[in-house]
């Protein structure tokens, strides 16, 4: 009888039908291709080849396998056998991290230091945060996530988001209830803070709840920062008190009131400002902050309100000081002005606001803006915050019947490949939603894990987010599952490549009719898995354009490396980012914005669009004309301009790129990233600490549309 000596040395009688049942494995899987028969056909053969033979080797049953695969013109599922076989040995390694680990520590590992724009993977904390990663993943690949899960994420079908993080009991990104947290008191550190009796320390109370809510999650957290407004009416009233004491005449004492007010709002602001962009979070990174700023006729404080947004955005004007005392443009908080009918016009009560706006825009590139006129139609008439810069919840209503968005959240997202797709489907348009079909299962899978890892939760796991107001106010102990289901948090099913997906099957750009139609079927089989799941499962699965930061270039690196140079596919070293239109591809700011609408309409769990634009500080009105076709036109927008600064000459102005994809200063030829301060929109967040190579090269091939 033949025997086959296992990785372990023992031995055990040969079955082939275990080698039939490892090859239609291959087959089945993310990037396999299945044959009738041709399983156990090779199955068969290698038992004829070793019938005369005593042993065989586990190794060399699968080299033969490999290539008798690679004999029958099946290199697909070939591939994908040498991937099962590696990611097998993969879990049954101890230390398979140790390579990542150390290129970290002598800064080799150019992918995980590059990752996020927004960490310096120098500095001690935030290497720390990355070595803890690369462990996490390490241990969250062996022993939690499915092995052919594992496989389609290393073969680069889906990327399973933030892996450093999945074996934590954590979630992705909320709406913070930061209005109960002030109004009614929270805890931080175990310690008592009651409702502020005025704006500067609300202010300074505000900043220790985002740096504690960072710190217990790992994506972004979006405030409406009228919030605050009550506060602001709680130091005037004080002010007055203490201004009637010292002057006996009304008008004099209110005028010192004002006064006071005002530096008191100043100093409040200047405070969130510094604070967010000095702190840092257990993560290595400054929080991912957005705030809101809308001037909703409901808000029973809106002169405070609108007082609040016009200190924001004066002092983003103005900026931040780098080390070396000049200002430069922060990363954070992001900002979001909301357009309403009340700020859109310029015979409009606070058009005034709205120029202010402008000119942060082309000066700073925030705020960004949404179109409340549009975001009622998608929402069921409400305007509310993204959860960071583009995650959307679906409208929700508590047992009151009202809706409730703030102190909701997302358990995480699972993206899919879709020009990995269009590559293997050979342009049949059948087998693309074939294969589609097939892939959105393990995306599902994915966000079915993360449901289940955090079903098992309790509130002790976040105090600040589950006790303390963020999210809830559960007892200790008390279980987070019910917020969980029934549409209170989602699960997102991301999306990547839309234009170059449907280059690869219909052989033109989705801004073409027959492109565009192509598009919009994907779009809508991503809206009925969406809502087949939601029903089937209880949990609110949402459609997603992923901004990938470091995912377009993870995944153009792979399909490169497996089916070489594909003409505006792979050979660009990146892929789109979710229904973009391709970023080197001329068309106007309008036409851009009434094309990418569409797709924002079904990719309500999360969508943004963009404007590339030329320096603009100097023609305000041209941005207040972009800015009104927003709110007729599109949800959501932003603009992107340049606003860089060289260390080593003074220059202020952008920083270019050169032919080796390096930054450097016109002006001095410097390219010592420690002394250059580039920032661009890296996705829906600014980025300044540099990207990766795929990004840079998505950066600089990104054209203007203006």
């Amino acid at each position: 009888m033949l025997q086959v000596i296992k990785r372990d040395g023992t031995k055990v009688d040969f079955n082939k039908d275990k080698i039939t049942i490892a090859i239609e494995k291959a087959m089945h899987s993310p990037s396999g291709i299945y044959v009738e028969g041709q399983a156990a056909e090779i199955a068969s053969e290698i038992e004829e080849r070793s019938k005369n033979k005593r042993e065989i080797s586990i190794y060399e049953i699968e080299d033969l396998v490999y290539y008798k695969l690679i004999d029958r013109k099946n290199p697909a599922t070939a591939k994908s056998y040498e991937s099962y076989k590696s990611v097998q040995a993969y879990k049954r390694e101890q230390n398979t991290s140790d390579d990542e680990i150390i290129g970290l520590l002598n800064q080799t590992n150019i992918d995980v230091m590059d990752e996020n724009s927004n960490k310096n993977p120098i500095i001690a904390s935030t290497q720390r945060d990355l070595i803890a990663g690369e462990v996490a993943k390490d241990i969250a690949k062996r022993k939690l996530i499915p092995l052919d899960l594992v496989e389609a994420h290393d073969s680069g079908a889906i990327h399973i988001h933030d892996l450093d993080y999945l074996i934590q009991p954590i979630f992705n990104c909320c709406l913070v209830d930061m209005k109960d947290m002030l109004d009614n008191g929270t805890v931080v550190n175990e310690k008592m803070i009651e409702s502020p009796k005025s704006f500067q320390v609300a202010c300074n109370v505000m900043t220790q709840i985002i740096a504690q809510i960072a710190s217990n999650q790992y994506g972004g957290q979006s405030i409406n920062i009228a919030c605050l407004s009550p506060y602001l009416e709680k130091s005037f009233e004080k002010n007055l008190k203490l201004a009637s004491e010292i002057l006996k005449d009304d008008d004099q004492a209110k005028k010192m009131a004002d006064a006071l007010t005002q530096r008191d709002l100043e100093s409040g602001i200047q405070t969130i400002q510094y604070q967010i962009n000095t702190l840092m979070t257990s993560n290595g990174q400054s929080p991912f902050v957005t705030l809101f700023m809308h001037t909703d006729e409901n808000d029973p404080y809106l002169d405070q309100t609108v007082e609040i947004i016009k200190e924001i955005l004066k002092q983003r004007i103005q900026g931040i000081k780098n080390d070396q005392g000049v200002y430069v443009t922060p990363a954070f908080p992001k900002l979001i002005y909301v357009l309403d009918e009340n700020n859109i016009n310029p015979d409009s009560k606070y058009f005034d606001l709205t120029r202010l706006a402008a000119k942060c825009t082309a000066k700073r590139m925030y705020p960004d803006y949404i179109s409340a006129k549009k975001m009622r139609e998608n929402y069921e008439g409400n305007v509310f915050a993204p959860m960071g810069c583009r995650a959307f919840l679906p409208p929700y209503k508590d047992k009151y019947g009202e809706y409730k968005f703030d102190g909701r959240f997302n358990m995480g997202v699972c993206t899919i490949n879709l020009p990995q797709i269009g590559i293997l489907a050979h342009g049949d348009e059948k087998l693309f939603f074939e294969i589609l079909e097939k892939r959105l299962d393990l995306v599902k899978r994915v966000g079915i894990l993360r449901y289940d890892h955090l079903a098992k939760v309790t509130s002790d796991s976040s105090p600040i987010h589950f006790q303390h107001g963020a999210i809830a106010r559960l007892k200790k102990h008390e279980s987070i599952k019910p917020l969980l289901e029934n549409g209170y948090a989602t699960v997102t099913i991301g999306y990547i490549g839309i234009y170059e997906a449907t280059k690869l099957t219909i052989g033109e750009s989705h801004t073409t009719k027959r492109g565009h139609d192509f598009a919009m079927k994907i779009m809508e089989m991503l809206n009925d898995k969406k809502k087949e799941w939601s029903e089937e499962y209880g949990i609110a699965f949402a459609v997603y354009g992923t901004p990938a930061e470091s995912l377009t270039h993870r995944f153009a690196s792979i399909d490169r490396e497996r089916f070489g140079d594909i003409k505006d596919v792979t050979d660009k070293g990146y892929y789109t980012n979710s229904f973009h239109v391709d970023v080197r591809e001329n068309i106007s700011v309008f036409d851009k914005f009434d094309f990418e609408s569409e797709f924002q309409k079904l990719s309500t769990g999360g969508c943004i669009s963009y404007a590339e634009i030329p320096n603009m500080t100097n023609n305000i009105e041209a941005v207040l004309t972009m800015i009104e076709y927003i709110y007729d036109h599109i949800q959501y927008a932003e603009f992107n301009t340049k606003s860089d600064y060289c260390g080593n000459c003074g220059y202020d102005g952008e920083i270019l790129l050169d032919d080796n994809n390096q930054w450097y200063c016109p002006n001095c030829g410097n390219h010592d990233r420690a002394t250059l301060t580039v920032v661009r929109r890296t996705c829906g967040y600014l980025g300044e600490n540099f990207w990766n190579e795929g990004r840079t090269k998505e950066i600089k091939a990104r054209v203007l549309h203006i």
